[in-house]
């Protein structure tokens, strides 16, 4: 049993809706990925890889969710908490928007109700790990109040790791 508390799963901000995933976001989940360029995953395997996103949310009481526009209804991409390349206790906070999604402060708005969201939990920090090229998933975690802790190399080069205090 963990010391934490479950993080709310449904959060809404001024223009978004972030909540568990459904079947029927297995189409756009894919698309999404198919925006890293490094091929599309069949919707079958994405299906299975929700199925095990919803089952890891049930074991951690921490989730990735699907973002979508309030007004529009569409998807545009997710954000959430992930054990990742942490810990449970020590979450990493994740997110990915369609490109046509980006410079609209989308990822900020939807990670500072993630932060919210990890602070009702009772934890005491957050990590992520992010690609020192990435310059705006840098300023966002900044805005956000993250510091830069160290820096390290995996497969797909360097990644700047960042931690945030939580109150």
């Amino acid at each position: 049993m963990s010391a934490y508390g479950t993080m709310p799963f449904h959060l809404e901000t001024e223009r978004l809706t972030l909540r568990p995933w459904a079947e029927s976001d297995a189409a756009e989940f894919c698309s999404l990925l198919a925006e890293r360029g490094k091929g599309t995953p069949t919707v079958e395997h994405i299906r299975t890889s929700i199925a095990e996103l919803l089952t890891a949310t049930a074991t951690t009481g921490i989730a990735l969710l699907p973002i979508q526009r309030r007004a529009e209804g569409d998807f545009i991409g997710y954000c959430g908490l992930i054990i990742g390349r942490s810990t449970v206790e020590e979450p990493e906070i994740a997110y990915e928007l369609f490109r046509r999604a980006h410079g609209r402060g989308y990822a900020t708005e939807a990670a500072g109700a993630v932060l919210d969201a990890a602070i009702a939990t009772g934890r005491k920090r957050l990590w992520s790990t992010v690609g020192s090229w990435n310059t705006p998933s840098l300023r966002v975690l900044e805005k956000l109040g993250f510091e830069r802790d160290h820096v390290s190399t995996d497969d797909s080069g360097e990644v700047v790791w960042l931690t945030r205090s939580l109150p």
